[in-house]
């Protein structure tokens, strides 16, 4: 036994030193952890930010004076009041996303209970502002016509005080909804599920292509021992850049608040990357050459990614996709990721995922040994 584990070890540093030695991946990997995941957090925002907007006042009250007051950074730019001759040639120049026009006698109707309409003009060609800032601009105009009637608006846009229950919305463990908390540890697990499929797979290729696995066959290792080295030595490398990363991109660059345990959820990666880099080396033995493996990498990894949860909930898919997903240990590593790193769940909460992820790891860490020793067999 003890053999074994010193020619596990010492194999899992040659591991390390062949992965030094490739430039393409220590690039890809410091990529994959750092500018991907601030390009993913930065790049494209779910929120309405620095909007321009442009207001046609034709009534000149003070509600609407408000409502032009309302429009605040940093969802919006400040307003430019234009006449209503020039909405069509700033419209069609592109220069607002958004025109209000408040018609004449708008406080007058609106205090009269006459429900005046407030017309929206929107530059749908920014089609990602254009589809969030309708809901703000609309909920703007609402609150303000509302809190001018004292509440108490019939106003078609406000709300009604006198139904007989009233929704009051908080947002849990991200208050201001911010997109880029969820993008940025997203990209993280992401990163995690590829880079660790890539590396062990490469591994296994490499070793193949340079002729150097016949020096492992004439030596005296078993199949197992050879296996586990590339998971250990590729598996550290993604445990330790993604909890820089961690550390480092998204707390301290991006300033996302992490409230959950990072030493859980290192746990959770770790027992993750047995499943990973097992499916790492079991798509390298169905292939010959980087070239095949990458093809079939993006067929794996693709759906992994797409179904998993991080992109969309589990929930909204169709149940026999939900029922085939279960089988997945990507899928329950991003639940209690999510839980771990978003609401400060323990192990008394997650604990059940994980032994799902160990349970489904472990069997397909034996069948992928079974494999890789039927390709070795092949070798002798």
């Amino acid at each position: 036994m003890g053999r074994k584990i010193s020619n596990i070890y010492r194999l899992g540093i040659k591991e390390l030193y062949s992965l030094k030695r490739d430039v393409v991946l220590i690039i890809l990997i410091f990529w994959a952890f750092t500018f991907a995941i601030y390009n993913a957090a930065t790049g494209f925002s779910h929120d309405l930010h620095n909007a321009s907007i442009a207001i046609a006042d034709q009534d000149g009250s003070a509600l609407s004076l408000r409502i032009s007051d309302a429009f605040l950074a940093p969802f919006f730019q400040d307003p430019v009041r234009i006449a209503e001759r020039d909405i069509d040639g700033v419209m069609d120049s592109g220069a607002f996303t958004f025109v209000l026009v408040i018609p004449p006698d708008f406080e007058k109707d609106v205090v009269a209970g006459h429900k005046p309409e407030v017309q929206l003009n929107i530059d749908a060609t920014a089609m990602m502002q254009a589809g969030i800032g309708q809901g703000y601009v609309s909920n703007i105009v609402a609150q303000e016509v509302a809190t001018w009637l004292g509440g108490k608006s019939s106003y078609a846009g406000a709300k009604n005080q006198d139904t007989a229950a009233k929704i009051v919305t908080r947002y849990a463990y991200n208050q201001n909804a911010t997109s880029s908390w969820f993008t940025s540890t997203m990209e993280i697990i992401n990163a995690i599920t590829m880079l660790s499929i890539i590396l062990s797979g490469a591994a296994l290729i490499r070793e193949r292509e340079h002729g150097t696995i016949e020096h492992l066959l004439v030596m005296p290792l078993d199949p197992f021992e050879i296996m586990m080295a590339k998971v250990w030595a590729n598996g550290l490398v993604i445990l330790i850049a993604s909890m820089v990363s961690l550390i480092f991109v998204v707390e301290l660059i991006l300033g996302v608040p992490v409230i959950g345990s990072k030493v859980l959820f290192m746990a959770g990666v770790t027992l993750y990357l047995f499943f990973a880099t097992a499916l790492g080396i079991f798509l390298a033995t169905l292939t010959r050459s980087m070239p095949q493996f990458g093809l079939l990498f993006i067929l794996v990894v693709l759906p992994l990614r797409m179904l998993s949860g991080g992109s969309t909930p589990i929930e909204s898919m169709p149940e026999t996709l939900q029922s085939i997903m279960e089988f997945s240990p990507s899928t329950h590593f991003v639940k209690y990721a999510q839980a771990i790193l978003f609401r400060g769940a323990g192990i008394d909460v997650v604990w059940p995922e994980f032994l799902l992820v160990f349970a489904i790891a472990t069997g397909f860490f034996a069948f992928s040994a079974m494999r890789f020793r039927k390709s070795i067999a092949k070798m002798r």
